[in-house]
């Protein structure tokens, strides 16, 4: 009896009487076995419920798994969660299994992950890189041919292919449009570390529509916190300074939802606010919440099918680039004019 734990082929061997190595033929077609003991040995899987090992067959013969390894930094951010969506959404239908590991946005779980996916020889390696990774050290294996892509984020220390938001165009174009209702001190509040490239780019499109509109930078008016409530006490710092801003660009889904906290709470609603990225409920808010929406979905259908191209035998060897727009949707919070 086979009991509670569960059943290897050596069972199914005991059960029909022959070797392991027969059952092995038997279900990796790989020999000649009489049909009376192939039948058998069928009958013997499907009683003991045998799910033959997969990983270990394809590291016996070389073989790549019907998987692709998926690094993500959060599974409680939502975005990334819509990502993984987009993703699954293309490689499920060519029969490949999408597994899913969360870095922490720390270098070390990353690499520890990336080498747990190496290891069952995933078919396709994706990456939303952490902040501090480096990773010259998957060099031999891109060159060897295995299809990696790196989402919202580009690697560190070669090239690869990648597909990230048009950051930088969408916050001059959040920011600008704050000018455009006659804001001229406008705070911004950015995630955590300043060095991730997120930051770094929408940083950048907050300064060129500052200087687009001739407006000195401020580094006061700079803040940052890495979750909804690190952001709202950002904001409560950048609401309390001598000369406050009259509106506010938050660069991330979670200082969106931290700055919205902190005027609720301060019951300030003569405060204008752009957030980058879009959230649940955004049209319900009081007022309702205007954004840069990024389109998470389509950043995970894109990097798939650049794996998809590359598993079809897609023959440049330099790293494909690509961008996905963004778009400002004006809802309100962000046409509010200067309170003073």
């Amino acid at each position: 009896m086979v009991g509670m734990r569960r059943p290897t082929m050596a069972d199914v061997a005991r059960e029909v009487g022959v070797t392991a190595k027969t059952v092995s033929r038997v279900l990796n077609d790989d020999g000649p076995v009489a049909v009376e003991t192939r039948e058998r040995v069928m009958e013997a899987v499907r009683k003991l419920g045998y799910q033959p090992n997969l990983m270990a067959r394809n590291m016996r013969v070389g073989a790549r798994d019907a998987a692709i390894g998926l690094v993500i930094p959060e599974m409680g951010n939502p975005f990334f969660g819509t990502v993984a969506g987009g993703v699954e959404s293309v490689v499920r239908p060519r029969g490949l299994t999408l597994i899913v590991g969360s870095s922490s946005e720390t270098a070390e779980l990353e690499r520890s992950l990336v080498a747990t996916f190496l290891a069952r020889r995933v078919s396709g390696l994706m990456i939303v890189p952490s902040a501090a990774g480096d990773h010259r050290y998957l060099r031999a294996e891109r060159a060897a041919g295995l299809p990696i892509v790196f989402l919202d984020r580009p690697a560190v220390g070669m090239a690869a292919d990648h597909v990230v938001s048009g950051n930088r165009e969408g916050a001059r174009q959040g920011v600008a449009h704050l000018l455009a209702h006659g804001h001229r001190r406008i705070g911004f509040v950015g995630d955590l570390p300043a060095v991730l490239y997120t930051r770094r780019e929408r940083f950048q499109g907050y300064r060129d529509a500052l200087e687009a509109a001739g407006l000195p930078f401020d580094r006061a008016l700079v803040e940052s916190g890495h979750d909804q409530e690190a952001a709202s006490a950002a904001v409560v710092r950048l609401l309390a300074l001598p000369d406050p801003p009259t509106a506010l660009f938050a660069a991330n889904n979670f200082a969106s939802m931290g700055a919205v906290v902190a005027l609720a709470r301060a019951r300030r609603r003569d405060v204008a606010l752009v957030g980058f990225d879009d959230l649940p409920l955004a049209e319900v808010l009081e007022p309702p919440l205007t954004v840069v929406a990024q389109d998470p979905a389509a950043i995970g259908t894109a990097a798939a099918e650049l794996v998809l191209s590359r598993l079809d035998g897609r023959p440049s060897r330099a790293a494909c680039r690509e961008q996905i727009p963004t778009r400002l949707i004006a809802r309100g919070s962000g046409e509010l004019p200067p309170s003073r």
